[in-house]
């Protein structure tokens, strides 16, 4: 009997892998941010698509940061490593973003640009062409000009973004900006803001439009043109309107509240596993026998240890080594500032994993994104030392949840540092915060990468699904500003407020006239 049904079963598998072989796109991934933080949340996007089944292709600046992935290639391209020096600079020296936006900014570019024209990737442009793909995502890091990606191979364009949604991003998408309740990232301010914070913020997102974005353009046109000629390729301003969807790193919970259009969607925390790995036996054996608890401490994956100051290091190094916790430490390199029986350095650690772990207390941070996320994720609390970037604005938000404390990093003192880290471990109010918001953070209809699966399938479902853009997309900014509804309302009102002057002075010459010869013709009665 089982003989006579093995046929109908095998008929079966082969008709769902020709079901599965038909839903199954072709995506192209090109991700050239040189932040390794970064290529997490963009490889994480990715790995979501392979793993359901479609066919993807990973072009990156940085060796693939995911075990276990699914893509049917990954192709690295060595590009220009972030400048030490410049990182030392920014550590040590933190200045205002707008006095280093172009020194960054410059980098972001040129970084960009390098990775388009490295001969690995013209190479596969010149062999790969319209018709290859299905769609193209693009890792976003003003790296407007790659978008032309979507011409060459004439196909969709999704982006991927590892933050909540900024200027850039809210331009290409159409996104209103709400300057008077949504704070700019170059400002450490949450809502509801005073007066005085939403003047500063006018000013922060004028400075983000204007000066910025005004450079950005520049840039963006500049390096368009040069990798995609107008003889072959359409003009910038129309590869805009072949961005399909912009996925954002980032959740509403998180805050703050803003409008979003249809065709941007929150995937925040698509980096955090869904569930953690088994931890190195080595590590595990860390964790679960640290009797007082761990506290975990890591600077994210561009700043190191030799990075800061002898004098920042050696303060961290004193406090931390007179804790009765195990410390565990992300350092990066071996420029240690001492040996303590408490204290273990790593160059790398398993940040989600090791979050996860119950025995962890606390979390010190830089307070970039994805470690925010992860922490909040996790329930962890934090003490943060930020240094650049989305960093302040994030600890901003830390604070003002009750999540943990900041501390600015050239002001750092011993004793500071030591009465931040124990207020926060001993305050049960800060772990009750952090993991009420994990449970809040986690209730979802979705997970991120079921938003990531559904979404791009939507996309390609309805080629490019072109219904789901702001109208906003396609008009100029005069237009989406109306200012030429306002001019032309003006022309007609001052056009006809003119008329009516005129035929009032018109009718009082006549009627000037008229007195003055009524005037002249009795003088002449009376003579």
């Amino acid at each position: 009997m089982r003989l006579i049904y093995l046929p109908g079963i095998l008929l079966g598998l082969c008709a769902m892998q020709c079901v599965f072989l038909v839903d199954a796109a072709r995506i192209l991934a090109v991700f050239p941010s040189p932040s390794k933080s970064h290529l997490i949340v963009h490889t994480s996007v990715a790995e979501a698509l392979a793993a359901e089944g479609h066919n993807v292709t990973v072009i990156s600046a940085f060796p693939n940061v995911l075990k276990n992935t699914h893509f049917s290639k990954y192709i690295t391209i060595a590009g220009k490593p972030l400048d030490q020096s410049f990182t030392t600079e920014m550590v040590n020296k933190p200045q205002p973003f707008y006095k280093k936006m172009r020194q960054m900014l410059t980098f972001v570019f040129d970084h960009a640009n390098e990775t388009m024209n490295h001969p690995q990737l013209q190479e596969f442009l010149q062999t790969h062409g319209p018709g290859d793909f299905d769609l193209v995502i693009v890792g976003y890091f003003m790296n407007d000009f790659m978008l032309g990606l979507g011409a060459h191979f004439q196909c969709p364009v999704v982006i991927s973004f590892m933050i909540q949604p900024i200027g850039p991003i809210n331009e290409i998408a159409g996104n209103p900006f709400e300057v008077s309740y949504v704070p700019s990232l170059l400002m450490d301010v949450r809502p509801p803001m005073t007066f005085a914070a939403r003047v500063k913020n006018f000013i922060a997102i004028g400075f983000e439009r204007i000066i910025m974005g005004g450079f950005m353009c520049y840039k963006n046109k500049q390096f368009y043109g040069y990798n995609f000629p107008a003889d072959r390729y359409p003009p910038l301003e129309e590869v805009y309107k072949n961005v399909s969807l912009i996925l954002t790193n980032h959740h509403f919970s998180q805050g703050p509240i803003r409008p979003n259009v249809p065709a941007l969607i929150e995937i925040g925390g698509i980096q955090i596993k869904e569930q953690p790995d088994p931890l190195p036996a080595e590590l595990a054996k860390i964790l679960d026998n640290a009797k007082e608890g761990v506290i975990y401490f890591s600077f994210g994956s561009n700043v190191q240890g030799s990075h800061l100051s002898k004098e920042k290091a050696k303060i961290m190094f004193d406090v931390l080594s007179k804790l009765p916790h195990t410390v565990l430490m992300k350092w990066g390199d071996s420029h240690f500032p001492g040996q303590a029986p408490n204290i273990i350095y790593k160059s790398w650690l398993p940040q989600d994993d090791i979050l996860a772990h119950p025995n962890v207390k606390l979390f010190i941070t830089h307070g970039g994104q994805g470690s925010v996320v992860e922490s909040q994720y996790h329930g962890v609390p934090m003490v943060g030392i930020p240094f650049f970037g989305d960093q302040p604005a994030n600890m901003a938000a830390v604070e003002k949840a009750g999540f943990g404390l900041a501390l600015q990093y050239t002001q750092l003192t011993e004793v500071d540092f030591r009465n931040t880290i124990l207020e926060v471990l001993n305050n049960p109010q800060y772990r009750e915060n952090v993991q009420r918001f994990s449970k809040l953070y986690r209730d979802r209809p979705m997970t991120p990468r079921q938003m990531v699966r559904f979404w791009v399938d939507y996309v390609i479902r309805h080629k490019g699904a072109y219904h789901m853009q702001s109208p906003a997309v396609h008009m100029t900014w005069w237009q989406l500003h109306s200012l030429d509804v306002i001019a032309f309302l003006m022309a007609v009102t001052f056009g006809v407020f003119g008329l009516l002057v005129g035929l009032c002075r018109c009718l009082c010459c006549r009627g000037g006239k008229k007195a003055t010869a009524k005037t002249v013709n009795k003088s002449k009665k009376n003579k």
